[in-house]
Order: structure tokens, then sequence, then C-alpha cells
């Protein structure tokens, strides 16, 4: 059997196969961000991936950074997301959430006049945030207090513990494209000088009692980190991102978490390729890999050993049965990227399965 369809152990999860669901933010569940029944229907509609990562999912009601995402936040969003993972559950999936803060990424009129936190006091430069109001540029953060830094912790654990309530399998923690951990975590924006700033462990701090904390809830082994040391969404980068991915590693091995996944901006260039090399070397668990990947370079990736599963995020927005449809060779659903965050069915709940009566388009 090809690697890319063998189950796989990572950590206390089971995947059935190695092709993994990317988070994928789709703002279906309204300003109230509490997920709903078109959302259970999408999640289940895909429920045939090795493992499913919910969208980024908020951890307190006043750091919204989008118009829609899921929360899990207060009673409401666990019952809402119960409908979901019951629907995957039902299906013979497994789904994990993905708890995130936006940190200098949210915005004031997303979260009652409240202004974003984060490591800095500095704006992402460049681009602008879709509100109520039209799209605005991003405001400047407050920066966030030393002694603020354990109730930040204690919102990741607190939704942990509502998302455990509400099925979950597990949680993804995410550290990546310059949301609130990620702006921790590299230097880039880190100009601290706490104990949470300067060196690499300092930096790392708050991500790794972050996970230390959800693990206490799900348990480390139902627990996974994402990491984005080159992509410079949300204006991002690092000085060393080669010792960042050796640092954080190697701080994760003896927490035994689930699956570590490094996101590639692309993982054909050769700067990314150079830190799955070192994430492979360094980490002792599952590999998850995720960036502008196929079938085939997915399929080289697992039989070389580079990695033990492959994170989709483009080619599930449109092929419900990814995992068939790479099994039988079919061709792909092509996605419309004009529907990719409009409320409603189309572009979300509508794209044709193999044995749906549509004739799907070609990608």
């Amino acid at each position: 059997m090809m690697t890319l369809f063998r189950p796989l152990r990572a950590g206390d999860l089971q995947l059935d196969n190695r092709i993994v669901m990317a988070a994928l933010t789709r703002a279906r569940a309204g300003r109230t961000h509490i997920p709903n029944d078109l959302m259970a229907e999408y999640y289940s509609q895909r429920a045939s991936a090795g493992l499913l990562i919910t969208e980024a999912t908020m951890i307190a009601r006043d750091q919204c950074a989008f118009t829609g995402e899921g929360g899990v936040f207060d009673a409401a969003c666990v019952a809402g997301w119960r409908k979901v993972t019951a629907a995957v559950h039902a299906r013979g999936g497994r789904i994990i959430v993905q708890l995130w803060h936006g940190g200098r990424a949210a915005h004031s009129l997303l979260n009652g006049g409240l202004q974003p936190v984060s490591s800095t006091d500095r704006a992402i430069r460049g681009g602008t945030i879709r509100t109520p109001e039209g799209p605005k540029p991003y405001e400047a953060p407050r920066r966030l207090r030393t002694d603020e830094l354990p109730g930040i912790i204690e919102q990741f654990r607190a939704a942990a513990r509502l998302a455990k309530e509400a099925g979950f399998d597990g949680a993804q923690i995410h550290g990546a494209h310059g949301y609130l951990l990620d702006q921790f975590l590299r230097d880039g924006v880190n100009d601290r000088t706490d104990e949470y700033g300067g060196a690499l462990p300092n930096r790392a701090r708050l991500l790794l009692e972050t996970v230390d904390a959800v693990g206490q809830i799900f348990g480390t082994g139902r627990v996974a980190v994402r990491i984005s040391p080159l992509v410079g969404l949300n204006d991002m980068d690092d000085s060393n991102p080669e010792e960042l991915v050796k640092y954080i590693a190697t701080e994760l091995n003896p927490r035994r978490i689930a699956f570590l996944e490094i996101r590639h901006a692309d993982h054909r260039a050769p700067a990314e390729q150079t830190l799955a090399r070192i994430a492979r070397e360094h980490f002792k668990g599952a590999l998850f890999v995720n960036g502008a990947y196929d079938f085939e370079s997915a399929r080289l990736a697992l039989e070389g050993g580079g990695a033990d599963a492959v994170v989709f995020g483009r080619h599930f927005v449109s092929n419900p049965d990814l995992v068939e449809r790479f099994s039988s060779g079919a061709e792909l659903n092509a996605v419309d990227t004009g529907t990719l965050y409009t409320p409603g069915p189309a572009g979300y709940t509508d794209y044709p399965a193999l044995n749906s009566e549509r004739e799907p388009q070609r990608a």
C-alpha cells in the first residue's frame, strides 16, 4: 500500500491515512462565532481525511481577526462545535480544534472597541483588515505586560477544556502565520526585554507554556503545534529560522506531543526544504508538512521519509472526497476563490463528490 494511504499513529491520535485537512478559515460562523449546521455538513463531508483540523478558532470573545470565524469561549460555542464533532465522528472521521489568538492581527472594530494586544506595540505594516466599516489599516497593538501572560495561557487552557467538552479528539496550538504566539516566537516582531523576549528560549516560552497548559486538558499525546518560520504573512520574519525550528523541535520532544506541523510558504523552496530536514532530524514524534503539496510531491515526501503526513488546504476546499480522488486518480475540482469567505453554502458545501450527479470541474 502506498505510504500516503497507510494508517498512522501520531501520539494518541490514530489516523486511517496520512492525508490531513489543514486549518482553513472559511468565515461561515457569522458574527456570533457559534458553529452551525452548515459547518457540521462541511466538516463531515471531508471526514475521510486521516485527520481534520478546524479553522483557526477564537479562544476568547474579544480577539476576532476575521468576520465569521468560529469560537470556543462559551457554552453556545460548545453546543455548536458538538454538532460538528458528532457529524464527523458519525462518518468515522477524527477532528481536532485549532486554538488561536489573533494578537495584533485583530482590530478594535471587530472587538467592541478593544485595542489588539501583542508582544510589541508596533502595528502590522502594509495590507488591510476587513471590518464592519470596510477595509482598514492594522492598528498599533497594546504591548502585553509580563503579568498578563499567565492570563493568556489560562485562556488557552479554558478553551481547551471547552473544546474537549465539545467532543474534539485533540487540539492544535496555532503558533504560526503572525498571530499572537508567533508574535512572541519570531524576533522580527518580538522586541521585548523581559523573560518573554530577547533570546530564543525566552521568545518560545509563551508557546511552550501554552502547550503544557493545553496538554493538561487533553493529554499531550492529543496536542499538536503549528509553526511557520519562513511565512511572511502579517508582516513576520525571523533572523534565524533554522535555529528556531531546531529549538522548538528539541523542546517538544520530551512533551511527547501528537505531531509538529511545519507550514511552508512553498515546500519546493530550498530554504523551506532545509527547515523540513532540521525538523525531521530533531523532532522524534510525527512530523506533518504543509505548503503547496500535490499528490505526487506528497507521495515523494512520505516515501522518502521526509515526513509522516501531508497537510492539504486548497485541495480540500473544493474536493470533499480528496482521499478518494487521490486513491482513484480522478480529476480534482477547481477552487472558486470568490466564495472562500462569503456566507452560505456556495463554494463551501456544494462542491461535487465523485458519486454526485454534478460534473466536476477540472483543476
